[in-house]
């Protein structure tokens, strides 16, 4: 296929977004970016005011700017891609995290998928997992800032041979030729998240529409998504990354198990799927031992399974607890054992907390709208002991659980 990443092209001299990106990607433009690897954001207006001395302001305003970016975008991409990639404002708010991006590029990869053409591609988040992963990428974006500062980050991260980058309406772009077809939804617009599917720029009906038509794909969605929104062709993962749930991913063809729902966990990688959802769980008293389960697998319907392992019950049919008489480890679940039960009181507690010489107090709640910072601020601990406190309903009562954690 041929190839667009040739050069970067000249932005145009009524565009001051994309005319303070080329100049960026200058010499001097890049050498002054260097330099601010280390910036302190306190310290901006002096280092402005120093900068200005020696380069025009319009160029120092820029790579403040994208120097504030990369320190953001640290988090997601680590600090030695991060340091090398060019971001937008919105582009470091819906890129993939990087440990996310491995995992999809990973079962595309699994599968013997060579090609993915990547719609709706930000600034390259996606693309750049997959480039790595072995996979040529056609990665398409509307808007031609966004498409630049991809090409760039390509460029920046030596793939530029496996990437090829389009500015393009993505409803417009022929998939035919590629093995696989990722697409990626704006879910914000100008008022914040989006939250109705059909309000996705495109919509999810559309992007459902054109997974169903690859051998496989993949639908990116955001992970509070109603379980009815998803069509029966589809297996559903719910993703986490250290214990948050990022996002949810709908797959999509050969490989795949339609109407299976799954919660994935990284950094591990242990993934917990059932063929289809499960009937609900008994609901019975607190025991011994109590568990939390991750997000994804409360994201993914997943509770039940999680009940039945442990031979336990729920603490409350409207609540993701998980109570059991004998102890029970999971990489699913964080575990509890259970030393007090007591109705909602909060005397009593910072009554029970001062008599156990708590100093440390860890706040978790399900069913309650007590903040745990204002708990923790009315309590006034002090002393040398620990506690795990859980505010939450036991067949329906507002009811306090204090324990530790398990191990």
């Amino acid at each position: 296929m041929d190839r667009v990443n040739a050069s970067t092209p000249a932005a145009p001299s009524d565009d001051p977004a994309r005319a303070a990106f080329a100049a960026l990607r200058t010499p001097e433009g890049e050498q002054l970016l260097a330099g601010l690897r280390d910036h302190d954001p306190a310290d901006e207006l002096a280092t402005a005011t120093r900068l200005r001395r020696t380069h025009p302001a319009e160029l120092v305003s820029a790579a403040l700017g994208q120097a504030r970016l990369r320190q953001r975008a640290v988090a997601k991409f680590g600090a030695e891609d991060a340091y090398r990639m060019y971001f937008t404002p919105n582009g470091v708010e819906q890129a993939t995290r990087t440990s996310v991006a491995a995992h999809r590029a990973a079962r595309f990869a699994g599968l013997g998928v060579r090609s993915v053409a990547d719609l709706c591609c930000g600034i390259g988040g996606d693309a750049i997992a997959l480039a790595r992963a072995g996979i040529s990428v056609l990665a398409v974006d509307r808007d031609p800032l966004t498409a630049e500062v991809t090409r760039a980050n390509a460029e920046a991260l030596g793939l530029a041979g496996l990437v090829e980058v389009r500015c393009a309406d993505v409803t417009e772009i022929d998939t035919a030729p590629y093995d696989a077809v990722f697409v990626d939804p704006a879910r914000r617009g100008g008022r914040g998240r989006i939250f109705d599917p059909e309000a996705y720029s495109p919509p999810l009906s559309w992007a459902t529409a054109a997974a169903l038509k690859a051998p496989r794909a993949a639908l990116k969605i955001a992970p509070g998504i109603p379980h009815e929104a998803i069509g029966p062709e589809a297996e559903a993962e719910w993703i986490s990354d250290g214990g948050d749930v990022k996002e949810a991913v709908l797959w999509y063809g050969e490989g795949f198990a339609p109407g299976a729902f799954r919660a994935t966990l990284l950094p591990s990688g242990a993934t917990l799927t059932a063929p289809a959802p499960l009937p609900a769980p008994p609901v019975g008293p607190v025991g011994r031992y109590l568990y939390e389960p991750d997000g994804a697998v409360i994201r993914a319907h997943l509770v039940a399974d999680i009940v039945e392992r442990c031979g336990g019950r729920l603490v409350d049919e409207t609540i993701a607890y998980v109570t059991s008489d004998e102890p029970y480890s999971s990489p699913y679940v964080s575990g509890y054992e259970i030393t007090d039960q007591l109705p909602f009181n909060m005397k009593r507690l910072k009554a029970l907390l001062r008599q156990r010489e708590v100093g440390v107090l860890t706040v978790k709640k399900r069913g309650s709208a007590v903040e745990p910072e204002e708990l923790r601020r009315r309590m006034k601990l002090a002393g040398p002991n620990a506690v795990t406190v859980f505010l939450t309903r036991v067949a329906g009562a507002p009811t306090m659980l204090l324990g530790h954690p398990l191990g």
